[in-house]
């Protein structure tokens, strides 16, 4: 009665903080402006199993695809039992589904068993290649430190998992022949039915329930964990990915966004009518592009704290490859940074985004050696496998720097001049339609 009391007790306080956490996250999202989705929910629907539950990007690459995929789909069946484990904290039960859905009982259990056998191999293995092997898109400079430290973090927690559910169902296989009238039969278990007489068979009875409880109380407690460190966490993505791919634009990846201002403008020079409400909104000094996470779109937001830090785009970036300053993956992780520090100051100060002025920008974080390196080749769009779009916060962070601050890098003037005046981005001494009246 007393563990009934406390698990309820720990269950209420961890889902009321992890509401706030994640509420937080959402309120940093919506940071940003709003931007319409429009397109097929049929196909955006069609993505979502694909590539969000299907990760069909991620099957790419082989091998390490295979190793992902047992700490998936282990994740996604073990909340089966997740489920399990709280109805027996909430009602004091123990192993509430054994004698409710029969034979599927066994069956379950085993195919979790056989997933985590192989998520732990997969575990050990992503450990080695981030620490001893050191793959490079995981030795870059953004990854120092908390970044580095975020991902064994999880890694170590995966394997704290797996160690609460072998103990916890290897005591109880021995308890079920030694008390079967508290410990209902599983059935013949893959890996615990071998591991749990090998490990605890001499052990006394006593010992026995003191290691099958903590093997679920471990179980819990990093779950628990787990809520709480979620939203800190670049794993955010394993709830965020699968919105962030419904909401992804239908367009070709090659369509840039237009910019409504300029359109009106050039429509008004030839006398066509304007897609704006009132020709007043011509008189009024636009804003070109976004150059903090307020003048980004939320779709943007999103986009940065869906990121799994992953680095595929980083390693793909023709722009990184050649030793140049810019890295997709670090545009997206100071996007989420900043929407974090700006969420955070306007909670702590009470007062609304359109108040905030802290005095920095995204540029703060952002170098413009960064966003001018990129050759917008999509390579790193194309390469995300869920769908994070980096390029079009480098294009408008490049608009604003262009068309609002009169900015950028000194070479490019003369092509902007010379499309200004002739229409071309080459400097001719002849007007560009020159050839139609010869």
């Amino acid at each position: 009665m007393i563990g009934q009391i406390i698990f309820i007790l720990l269950a209420v306080i961890v889902f009321y903080l992890a509401f706030g956490r994640f509420n937080q996250i959402r309120k940093n999202i919506l940071l940003g402006i709003d931007e319409k989705i429009e397109g097929d929910s049929a196909k955006r629907w069609k993505r979502v199993l694909l590539i969000a539950f299907g990760q069909k990007k991620m099957f790419k690459n082989l091998i390490p695809a295979v190793f992902h995929f047992f700490i998936y789909a282990a994740f996604l069946l073990t909340q089966i039992e997740l489920i399990e484990i709280f109805l027996d904290g909430g009602f004091g039960q123990h192993r509430f589904f054994a004698d409710k859905i029969g034979g599927l009982y066994p069956f379950i259990i085993n195919l979790i068993e056989f997933l985590s056998l192989g998520a732990f191999i997969a575990t050990i293995i992503f450990l080695s290649r981030r620490n001893l092997l050191k793959l490079p898109r995981f030795t870059k400079p953004e990854m120092k430190g908390w970044p580095s430290l975020d991902a064994n973090l999880i890694l170590f927690g995966e394997i704290l998992l797996l160690i609460g559910i072998f103990s916890m169902n290897g005591a109880d296989v021995v308890l079920q022949s030694l008390e079967p009238e508290h410990y209902k039969s599983t059935g013949n278990l893959l890996i615990s039915s071998w591991v749990g007489p090998l490990l605890f068979s001499k052990m006394d009875v006593s010992t026995l329930h003191i290691i099958e409880r903590m093997g679920w109380w471990l179980h819990i407690s990093v779950v628990f964990g787990f809520i709480l460190y979620l939203p800190v966490s670049k794993h955010l993505h394993i709830f965020l990915s699968f919105p962030n791919v419904y909401y992804t634009r239908l367009d070709p990846k090659g369509k840039m966004e237009n910019m409504p201002e300029i359109m009106n403008e050039v429509k008004n020079m030839f006398g066509i009518p304007l897609e704006t409400s009132s020709t007043s909104d011509l008189d009024a000094i636009p804003v070109f592009g976004a150059n903090d996470v307020m003048s980004l779109s939320w779709k943007n937001n999103m986009d940065a704290y869906s990121c799994t830090e992953c680095g595929r785009c980083t390693a793909e970036c023709p722009a990184n490859i050649t030793g140049k300053k810019l890295s997709p993956r670090k545009i997206m992780m100071d996007v989420r940074d900043r929407a974090t520090e700006v969420g955070e100051y306007i909670k702590a100060h009470k007062i609304t985004k359109e108040e905030f002025n802290d005095g920095k920008s995204l540029f703060d974080y952002i170098s413009r050696e960064e966003i001018h390196a990129c050759t917008t080749c999509n390579a790193c769009v194309e390469a995300c496998p869920v769908l994070i779009n980096p390029l079009e916060i480098i294009l408008k962070l490049r608009r604003y720097e262009i068309l609002t601050e009169s900015a950028g890098p000194a070479e490019w003037v003369p092509m902007f001049n010379s499309i200004e005046n002739a229409g071309s981005p080459w400097q001719m001494n002849v007007d560009r339609d020159e050839w139609t009246r010869s």
